[in-house]
């Protein structure tokens, strides 16, 4: 079977046409039409020709082809470029959130830890202070206890006295706090003399 691209010599054709213009003609109309036919197939013929001897428009046209395959290839490529640009910036500020969520997280874990330290150190003080406080109550009560009653009275005696006239009991307060130091040390002179 032929194809209808291969070339077909122009003779043969018109050999082909007239041998079926004669050999089957029954009347002049009938004559007339198989001329037109065999024109118009020898245009057809000879327009096929022109078209496969022109090499110029046949590369033409196939370098148009391929350059708009190329230039669709282009699209895709940087189309797929531009869709894997926009995938890598989304990953990288997904991740750059997560490394800020993080740091956050760590900044209030630090700033909770130093608070309960603050309120441990806190209570730490408070506590000693208490001790110290209830210890230095502790003593001034045992002082207190250990101060013979006449140095008591005349301390008390001073500060009414002081109440008064606060000049001359300030005076005579310090010479009773005074004799109230000799007073105990000779009187722990004599307790810890008469021990050993």
């Amino acid at each position: 079977m032929k194809d209808s691209n291969d070339p077909v010599e122009p003779g043969k054709a018109a050999d082909k046409a007239a041998g079926k213009a004669v050999g089957g003609a029954k009347g002049p109309d009938e004559l007339r039409q198989q001329i037109q036919e065999t024109r118009g197939q020898l245009g057809d013929t000879v327009e096929e020709l022109a078209a496969k001897a022109d090499v110029k428009a046949r590369a033409r046209a196939r370098g148009a082809e391929l350059k708009g395959k190329a230039s669709e290839a282009g699209h895709a490529v940087q189309d797929k470029a531009t869709e894997a640009g926009h995938v890598v910036q989304g990953k990288a500020v997904e991740a750059g959130h997560v490394v800020q969520d993080k740091a956050v997280q760590a900044g209030h874990v630090v700033q909770d830890k130093a608070v309960q330290a603050g309120h441990v150190v806190q209570d730490k003080a408070v506590q000693a202070g208490h001790v110290v406080q209830s210890r230095a109550t502790q003593a001034g009560h045992a002082v207190q206890d250990n101060v013979p009653q006449p140095v008591r009275t005349a301390v008390t005696n001073a500060v009414q006295a002081g109440k008064r006239h606060p000049r001359p009991v300030l005076i005579a307060g310090a010479g009773v706090v005074v004799a109230a130091g000799l007073l105990r040390r000779r009187h722990n002179g004599h307790r810890h003399n008469g021990r050993h």
